[in-house]
């Protein structure tokens, strides 16, 4: 296995992700998931500021790359974005001690055990939505990206108008 332990900046995955306005305007989707605690929460449970949701998986080496950049944009926005990392790991056991030996203090660990996004969504790994403050899409990344650099907070910045 590759070694997935490197800063995102070391192999920068940057711009890497294709953006895809084609969902612009769609609600946020209704599935339940598990915060850290195991109780269910949706994504309308964070409604009030945009929501920024990354599916990713213990197991899938882009997602794993762009992880400490998630961790540094949800310590640095906290007050006016929801970041949320949403497992789609079958194991989702697997996911706080992962969060947990990477240093990743800023993130919870979000577990998607029937992976209803992946599946629902018909989407790849990782791939992050971003949502306006009313829940609305914006766009969605599929990819890897270093969502703590420049690009990522003008794209960010497209769900406060």
């Amino acid at each position: 296995m590759p070694d997935v332990d490197t800063p995102a900046n070391d192999a920068a995955p940057e711009a890497a992700g294709k953006i895809d306005r084609s969902h612009k305007g769609e609600a946020m989707p209704a599935f339940a998931f598990q915060d850290g605690a195991g109780k269910p929460v949706t994504l309308a449970d964070f409604r009030g500021k945009p929501v920024l949701m990354n599916l990713w998986a213990t197991w899938c080496a882009p997602c794993v790359r762009e992880m400490p950049t998630l961790d540094a944009l949800a310590a640095r926005q906290k007050a006016s974005l929801h970041v949320l990392t949403v497992s789609q790991d079958m194991e989702p056991g697997k996911v706080q001690p992962f969060l947990t030996t990477r240093k990743l203090a800023n993130l919870v660990a979000y577990r998607d055990p029937e992976l209803q996004f992946s599946t629902g969504m018909g989407v790849s790994l990782p791939t992050t939505i971003l949502y306006d403050a009313s829940g609305k899409e914006v766009w969605r990344v599929t990819g890897g990206m270093d969502w703590a650099g420049a690009d990522a907070a003008k794209l960010i910045g497209e769900a406060r108008g």
